[in-house]
């Protein structure tokens, strides 16, 4: 009798136990996949001024939450604060560098100033330098470090004191899918976003618990207009012509509206991970599966890549020739028109 009743009691102990793991289970993910309101948010947003990010400001916007715009021009702010504002909405620009820390305390301060404690957290601010490894310098990698590793970094631990003081709270870090896949001519900003998808992954592991949930976007090409304004080196017209046509070819690339349309979705949802665009994903997966077949790829395109060692750096604007200027990149130009791309000093 001793013996049956130890066996029963075992079987109801393991069975309360089974039920209190799947009770956590759906309660984590309750948690994990909590669907919010952006209504009366306050939504910080680095890199807003144009391209993704301003596209993202207008969809918040449009949610009903306060939304602030961070960048380095303040010629840019000015106009994106003033579309944003035409509006109606209710905007506060800020001139930061994200890379320098006590600019951004200072900016996080003047927001808590003005609205409270940040909500919604992305980290948008990016830059794109595009060559061989020959052409680049150390000065190169620090500077993508800078912006993608550090500046995230910087303006998540000035705006979590109080996300976790109220036990509530979003971060959206803005990676790409060359923080998954290295890409060739590409090595800087490749190596910083995967530096960005580790800090990212990390913390969401680790804020979970205090209510922040941490979701790591991985975009693949987009049509933001922004070609224009990023760094090219070594032969920078032929390698502008790559990245401007890749850019702007449906298929290869996906509208910037429906790109942000999915962050604001995953970022609803509370989604750990968001890798869009189906090149992305294929690459993404490839990587995963293949390791030795992906790689062997990549050094087969590298090899078809313009080489040229110089370290001259200009900007896509500067780069320009009659093919890049031609109907075949119409789809960029009109997104630069529209994204506020263009006329950058």
């Amino acid at each position: 009798m001793a013996g049956r009743n130890d066996k029963e009691a075992s079987r109801v102990s393991l069975g309360a136990l089974v039920a209190a793991g799947m009770g956590a289970a759906m309660g984590l993910r309750a948690l994990l996949r909590e669907k919010v309101s952006f209504e009366g948010r306050t939504v910080l947003l680095t890199g807003g001024s144009r391209g993704l990010g301003l596209v993202l400001a207008r969809l918040f916007l449009k949610e009903g939450a306060r939304v602030i715009l961070c960048a380095r021009e303040e010629v840019e702010l000015a106009r994106a604060r003033d579309e944003l504002e035409a509006d109606g909405g209710e905007v506060l620009a800020l001139a930061c560098d994200v890379s320098d820390r006590v600019q951004v305390e200072a900016m996080v301060a003047q927001v808590h100033e003005r609205f409270g404690t940040v909500d919604v957290l992305v980290n948008n601010a990016g830059l794109i330098q595009v060559g061989p490894l020959e052409s680049m310098t150390e000065e190169d990698f620090d500077e993508a470090m800078d912006v993608h590793f550090w500046g995230p970094l910087y303006t998540t631990l000035a705006v979590l004191p109080e996300m976790k003081r109220r036990g509530w709270g979003r971060i959206v870090n803005i990676s790409s899918f060359a923080g998954k896949v290295s890409v060739p001519h590409l090595l800087p900003y490749s190596a910083s976003k995967f530096a960005l998808v580790g800090l990212s992954d990390g913390l969401r592991a680790e804020l979970a618990q205090d209510g922040i949930l941490v979701t790591t976007v991985c975009p693949g090409l987009m049509r933001t207009g922004s070609p224009p304004n990023a760094f090219f080196k070594g032969n920078h017209e032929a390698e502008y012509a790559w990245f401007v046509l890749g850019d702007s070819l449906p298929g290869l690339s996906m509208s910037v509206e429906r790109a942000a349309h999915k962050v604001v979705e995953a970022c609803r949802r509370g989604d750990a991970d968001a890798t869009l665009g189906l090149p992305a994903k294929v690459a993404t997966l490839a990587r995963a599966l293949a390791p030795n077949v992906t790689a062997a790829v990549l050094a087969y395109i590298n090899r078809l890549m313009p080489q040229d060692a110089s370290t001259d750096r200009h900007r896509g604007r500067d780069s320009e020739t009659p093919l890049t200027r031609s109907w075949v990149t119409q789809l960029t130009r009109r997104a630069a028109q529209k994204n506020n791309e263009e006329l950058l000093h």
